[in-house]
């Protein structure tokens, strides 16, 4: 049985990891997407910010094809640390989630212009490992995309109890609601 090239993996997970981030967003207010839900300050719309400049950074800037649009909390320190993990008031989510479907669409074109094995180099790493290829760098892109859309999964269902895709697999509301009753009875025997 003939196998899919991993190029076609990989960047197939890719577009459904980027979906994701897509739906996590969808059909929330300015508010809900902006509002800090952990200690951290970890929000919706800031979590797809820093998703533009990994899309920008790896799959454009490091293959020597810089994403024409900018992206002015990359180069410019005055917004602090984490300044790629909040959106400022002019920064809409519409502007921000355009940006990002922007920033993929410009990654798409550069793979399929320089391929896997084209030469690659990272200036904010260690000297001694800059150099790499486009296919490891759409490998940790990948990574870094899928971690963040289960966390922004998690984000979204905390708002508005809306889960991924297969929710509605297992059951309807009274279903789950059963169900986190149970496991709350049986954390409970573990309590001290």
């Amino acid at each position: 049985m003939p196998s899919t090239p991993i190029k076609h993996d990989d960047q197939g997970y890719l577009e459904e990891s980027r979906r994701q981030v897509r739906r996590t967003v969808d059909g929330l207010g300015e508010y809900e997407l902006r509002h800090p839900m952990t200690s951290t300050g970890t929000n919706l719309l800031g979590v797809v910010k820093h998703l533009v400049g990994i899309e920008a950074g790896y799959l454009g800037a490091c293959l020597g094809h810089p994403f024409a649009q900018p992206l002015p909390w990359i180069d410019d320190e005055s917004g602090g640390p984490n300044r790629d993990m909040w959106a400022t008031a002019e920064e809409s989510s519409t502007y921000i989630v355009d940006l990002y479907q922007q920033a993929c669409l410009h990654s798409d074109t550069v793979l399929a212009e320089v391929g896997l094995e084209a030469a690659a180099s990272v200036p904010w790493w260690p000297t001694s490992s800059r150099t790499t290829t486009a296919g490891a760098l759409l490998s940790r892109v990948l990574k870094d995309t899928a971690m963040h859309a289960g966390q922004l999964q998690i984000l979204r269902e905390l708002i508005d109890g809306e889960a991924g895709d297969d929710r509605g697999d297992a059951g309807d509301d009274r279903w789950w609601s059963d169900y986190t009753d149970r496991l709350e009875q049986l954390a409970l025997r573990f309590r001290r």
